[in-house]
This record gives structure tokens, C-alpha cells and sequence, in this order.
């Protein structure tokens, strides 16, 4: 979607736009009131800085709507499109989905969470070393490593989503 298309959008269609990105009101609430963006860094900018305001409750009732790691989301939708390609570099090989089953379940265990990590950019393995490290964390350092990446998922996706650019934005926006 260009930038553009987004700033001229109704309110309720620019929440709706953004709300796939991560499952918090304030998050495209605050973006869409902030319109109009004068580039997409400028929206990118403010989308960190919100993502930095959130309390553990709105982490905690965003995660709801994220899969386990090598787990591909089966629902449809905007948010479950975005997870299915985010996961696309996680190995289904036989070994490592039992890898990732079994650190997700020490994981929730634990914490009592979803293991949530950025996957796009990472393979399996990275993100099984990192699941293994954050194991360790005690609870606050946890709760802040989950909003911190978080908030780099819903960046990452606003960032694929909304362009200046005309050659590359999408035609469904």
C-alpha cells in the first residue's frame, strides 16, 4: 500500500489497515491519528516509539494472536498471512520440529507465554539458540525481550506493508 493511500484513508479504515500488524488498539489507533505521514520513515519512527509505550497487558493479549514457533497459523487473515511468511525459513525437517516443540513447551513452562522471536531473517537454529539463552532470563528481563520483539514483528510488518515507493507497493494494500 503506498503511504499515500494510507493517509487518505478514513480512521477506521487506516486502524484496519494497520491492526494485522500487531493486535494492539493504541498501536494503529496512535498511527492513524498521527496521519498524515510525511514519508514512511516518519511512520516507521513513530511505530517504534508506540511499540516502546506498551504495557505488559497489551503484550501479553497481542501474543494471542501469534502461532508457536514451527508452527504455521492455519487461520485466515491479514495477521495469519504475515506469520505464514515470516515462518517460511523455519525448517520442518523431523529433528528440528521436535527441537522447536520441545522448547516451546520448556519455554511456556516457564514463563507461562508463548515463545515469541522475530523469525523473519532467522533460520531454526538461530532461533532455537535464542529460545535456549532466553530460558535463562528471569521473568522482567523476559517480559521486556518479548515487547522488545514484539515490536520489531509489528515494525517489520508495517514496513512491508506501507511504502513511498509506487514500484513496489502492493495492490491489495
Amino acid at each position: 500500500m503506498l503511504l499515500h493511500d494510507l493517509n487518505s484513508a478514513t480512521d477506521d479504515e487506516a486502524r484496519a489497515v494497520l491492526a494485522p500488524c500487531v493486535r494492539i488498539d493504541s498501536w494503529a489507533e496512535t498511527l492513524a491519528a498521527g496521519r498524515p505521514w510525511p514519508d514512511a520513515s516518519a511512520l516507521l519512527t513513530a511505530a517504534r516509539a508506540q511499540a516502546a509505550s506498551w504495557t505488559d497487558a497489551e503484550v501479553e493479549a497481542a501474543l494471542a494472536d501469534h502461532p508457536r514457533i514451527g508452527e504455521r497459523p492455519t487461520g485466515p487473515g491479514a495477521s495469519a498471512d504475515m506469520s505464514r511468511s515470516e515462518q517460511s525459513g523455519v525448517s520442518q525437517d523431523d529433528d528440528t520440529a521436535a527441537r522447536l516443540a520441545d522448547g516451546n513447551r520448556r519455554y511456556e513452562e516457564r514463563f507461562d507465554r508463548i515463545y515469541l522471536v522475530r523469525a523473519a531473517g532467522r533460520s531454526a537454529e538461530e532461533m532455537l539458540t535464542l529460545l535456549e539463552e532466553r530460558l535463562g532470563n528471569d521473568d522482567a528481563t523476559e517480559a521486556a525481550v518479548v515487547k522488545q520483539q514484539l515490536g520489531e514483528i509489528a515494525v517489520l510488518r508495517l514496513a512491508a506493508l506501507v511504502t513511498d515507493d509506487p514500484t513496489t507497493a502492493t495492490v491489495e494494500g
